[in-house]
């Protein structure tokens, strides 16, 4: 298994938003940017992943799960960009903050911490344990 981390702008898509749609999961469309689609195109069913609030909130918020492999876009109609689904698992108890994340030294190599701009991004194992620790989650929701 394989871990990842989704960031949205609440105003686009929230998380609340993510939560509603249940087990049909929503796809993850409108990434235009090639290492986060070949991301994407690494991803795997049942792969976990981390639900990101970017803008003011900047915060992980929520644990999803790839319900989909990569398939073509349906925002555009331009082949070159990809997507999966995702469908929420669990929100985090207490939310993890971009400003957590840098504080905490065992997640100094986090992608999230050195390129926050990155949309779709990998996340080592020991990242995603020590991201769930912080939020609150117990190893039987994760």
């Amino acid at each position: 298994m394989q871990y990842w981390l989704f960031k949205s702008e609440p105003s686009s898509w929230s998380w609340q938003q993510q939560l509603e749609r249940g087990e049909q999961g929503e796809e993850w469309d409108g990434v235009r940017n090639y290492q986060a689609r070949n991301h994407m195109r690494a991803m795997a069913i049942g792969d976990r992943g981390f639900f990101y609030h970017s803008q003011k909130d900047k915060a992980i918020v929520g644990l999803v799960e790839v319900i989909a492999t990569a398939h073509p876009d349906s925002t555009t109609e331009d082949e070159r960009w990809e997507c999966v689904d995702i469908r929420a698992l669990a929100s985090l108890p207490t939310p993890v903050t971009l400003e957590v994340c840098k504080l905490d030294p065992r997640l100094a190599g986090m992608v999230l911490v050195s390129n926050p701009r990155l949309s779709v991004q990998p996340v080592t194992a020991e990242e995603y344990t020590v991201i769930c620790e912080l939020g609150g989650l117990t190893s039987q929701s994760t």
